[in-house]
């Protein structure tokens, strides 16, 4: 059996996931999936790409999905973050988790995503329709870093790119 890969280069679809019948004691799925919109602060998105340092990123999310599991005392939570290019609507992360009761899900689904989208070494470059890119810089949403709203960016600069 292949081992799950939780950054993938290629499409991917809740078919990656083990199914809830393998865990019978578990009522509530929380499911969450990030696609790419057409835009970010008032500019046009044309495209995303993602990159990562796949094995750091594949420990680091193995480890907050066991953080997560015993924290919320759920049964399964796995997320998998797409790397490459993607165009508008296409599928960027998708977390789930599976525990006893809908809150708890919720919850663990919830917290999977914000700490891979904040915590893992997964950057962003958007590409716009003006024909510029930018690398985006997350928020730290550690409770204790002082931190903001708004995404930093870094790298302003041009390029022409094929999709």
């Amino acid at each position: 059996m292949k081992a799950f890969q939780r950054i993938q280069p290629n499409e991917f679809d809740l078919d990656h996931f083990d199914s809830i019948q393998q865990f019978p004691e578990c009522g509530g799925i929380g499911i969450f999936q990030g696609t790419v919109r057409n835009h970010h602060q008032g500019r046009g998105v044309q495209a995303l790409k993602y990159t990562a340092y796949t094995p750091v990123a594949e420990k680091m999310i193995r480890q907050i999905e066991q953080e997560i599991t015993e924290k919320y005392g759920v049964s399964y939570v796995r997320v998998i973050h797409r790397i490459g290019y993607l165009d508008v609507g296409g599928t960027a992360i998708l977390a789930v988790a599976y525990a006893p009761h809908r809150r708890e899900a919720f919850a663990a689904c919830e917290e999977a995503v914000e700490r891979v989208k904040h915590e893992v070494p997964i950057w962003k470059e958007e590409f716009y329709t003006d024909g510029s890119s930018q690398f985006v810089e997350g928020c730290c949403i550690r409770k204790d870093h002082d931190h903001h709203h708004s995404e930093p960016h870094i790298g302003h600069h041009q390029h022409d790119h094929q999709h």
